[in-house]
């Protein structure tokens, strides 16, 4: 993703009704790309660590993970750490408490290696299709911004939300912080996310870069609050995904990641938590953290 001019947005889902779950029963050619696909996705670890709620985080070596199935990746040099971290300008102080991830309860990975959520079968099942599992799937009428929208058919799916952004601008990175909470969601199909989005172009040539939290249910199988990134490099056709579901995101934290519940929340006049993101470029490399 080398492009330099971008549009950044900080954006609250309130709700979204996907599509329908994929069928439960499966074909035998179904069942072969399933375990196929379980098998590109989930890499041999040293260790796995079974976190409290209910994740299994393998440790897989750095060099190992599955961004290095993508074949623009295969030979990919790992630039281990950025040449320099934005310093923020803001004079904001807060009380808020850093938060850490259910699994870092359970243990730690080991040097060299990467903490990545185990894929079960019953996750890709969820997806509406095998070849969709890990992308997004537009709610139609949806712009990259503008009004609320939702089916004239059927008000209750729709898309509503709230944006704040800066566009036509020269930008190579962005920052926020979001207060850890955990919003409900009523049925399985709805989710509920807080995100900051660099994005560049238009239609087919849309470029994204997300990050942020969300619960989803109809993704994860629970209602936890969640790490999620996302890209895309064609406007949401054929490239891109969740986390790591596909080919292309660098893990190389060894303490968060993507995908990862956080089940220490922020309570009403209690103890607040919060998660700072930073999204920058550096050295041609888009960088999380």
């Amino acid at each position: 993703m080398g492009m330099a001019g971008y549009t950044v947005a900080l954006m609250m889902i309130g709700v979204i009704i996907s599509p329908c779950l994929y069928g439960k029963e499966l074909s035998d050619h179904q069942e072969i790309k399933v375990q196929r696909l379980l098998k590109r996705l989930n890499k041999h670890a040293l260790i796995s660590i079974k976190s409290e709620d209910g994740d299994i985080i393998d440790c897989v070596p750095i060099h190992s993970q599955p961004a290095f199935n993508h074949p623009l990746l295969r030979n990919h040099t790992i630039q281990m750490r950025p040449s320099f971290i934005p310093e923020s300008t803001s004079t904001h102080i807060t009380k808020k408490i850093n938060a850490t991830q259910a699994w870092n309860k359970s243990g730690r990975c080991p040097k060299n290696t990467v903490p990545i959520r185990r894929i079960k079968k019953e996750d890709i099942l969820r997806s509406k299709s095998i070849a969709n599992f890990g992308k997004k799937m537009m709610t139609p009428g949806i712009l990259l911004y503008g009004s609320s929208s939702v089916h004239q058919d059927d008000p209750s799916k729709g898309h509503e939300y709230a944006v704040m952004n800066a566009m036509n601008g020269l930008y190579f990175g962005t920052q926020f912080s979001v207060n850890i909470w955990k919003p409900q969601v009523q049925i399985r199909d709805e989710f509920s996310l807080a995100q900051t989005w660099l994005s560049s172009g238009g239609g087919t040539t849309l470029n994204t870069i997300e990050a942020g939290l969300q619960v989803y249910p109809g993704k994860y199988g629970d209602d936890n609050i969640r790490l999620f990134v996302y890209w895309t490099a064609d406007g949401y056709q054929n490239t891109g995904c969740y986390n790591t579901d596909c080919s292309g995101f660098v893990q190389r934290s060894s303490l968060v990641t993507v995908g990862g519940a956080y089940t220490t929340v922020s309570e009403y006049n209690g103890n607040q938590y919060e998660l700072a993101m930073l999204i920058w470029k550096d050295s041609g490399n888009w960088w999380y953290g």
